[in-house]
């Protein structure tokens, strides 16, 4: 009698709404076999290896410090500048390395995907869950610096908001991911869009109060000409929340937070939806 063995099948999917997110279930060792390949590929043959993680964010700090913060005096009053914008770049920093990396997912990694069937879903999740890595490494680093300025008096005040973290990662993964895997799935067809992403990103960061205090430029605070239009960034709210955390300057807008969440909710929904529809010919057109 013939032994009962396991059978896969695999369905083309017709229609937009003719997803299997449960698949992805079945699927993560992979995605941490991804996670373990991006966070190698990223530092090595490199000399410092994941220092690199809290170099870049460091060295963008100093320059946001003297050149925005010293020079332009656009840093918040009452706090180190350092602090200031080491707070919004490593939360930044996240975000945009999410986003650039998962735009890229097609095109990078069409050698595997043309070769092997597995969710193609798998790709741009590994590697929102890879850039944590680096982003506990930052944020631990922060924390040093947080720490410090609060036991001198520098006017660093943390509260309990600092628990929200976790749920600003969500939400920045989520955003990220759906915005990502929208452009990957463009890009397919139009490779122009790889040519503006990083062009774009740096365009969003001056968008948010990353490099400047919103609170403390009339036209951005709150009862100011353009603050529902800085507002309206999805990202705001979010770095808002975090320094207001952190370092206990600034002020939370719970209005446009939820605004935001219902962005990234829509934007991720019909980034899956149209990911899954460019899947099945990527190929034909990569």
């Amino acid at each position: 009698m013939d032994e009962k063995r396991p059978l896969t099948v695999i369905k083309p999917r017709s229609g937009w709404f003719d997803l299997n997110l449960g698949e992805l279930a079945h699927y993560k060792d992979l995605i941490f076999l991804f996670v373990k390949r991006n966070f190698v590929s990223m530092y090595k043959q490199t000399v410092l290896g994941p220092a690199w993680a809290v170099i870049q964010p460091l060295l963008t700090t100093v320059v946001f410090s003297l050149v925005f913060g010293n020079m332009a005096g656009l840093a918040a009053d009452g706090v180190p500048s350092f602090i200031f914008y080491l707070t919004a770049n490593v939360i930044w920093s996240y975000f945009s390395s999410c986003l650039t990396t998962t735009s890229n997912t097609f095109i990078s990694n069409s050698s595997i995907l043309g070769k092997v069937y597995f969710p193609r879903l798998v790709m741009p999740i590994s590697t929102v869950l890879s850039k944590l890595i680096d982003f506990a490494i930052q944020f631990s680093f922060m924390v040093i610096f947080v720490v410090f300025f609060a036991l001198t008096n520098s006017g660093v005040h943390p509260n309990w908001y600092v628990l929200m973290t976790p749920v600003l990662l969500l939400h920045l993964a989520m955003l990220s991911l759906g915005i990502g895997i929208i452009i990957s799935a463009a890009t397919t067809k139009y490779r122009d869009l790889r040519m503006l992403v990083s062009f774009g990103v740096q365009l969003w960061m001056y968008g948010t109060p990353v490099a400047y205090d919103m609170f403390s430029i009339s036209a951005f605070a709150p009862g100011g000409k353009f603050y529902w239009l800085i507002m309206s960034n999805p990202v705001t709210p979010i770095v808002n929340i975090f320094r207001y955390g952190f370092l206990g300057i600034g002020e939370i807008d719970w209005h446009y937070y939820i605004i935001s969440w219902v962005v990234t909710i829509i934007v991720l929904f019909f980034g899956v939806l149209l990911f899954s529809r460019v899947e099945k010919t990527f190929m034909d057109t990569v």
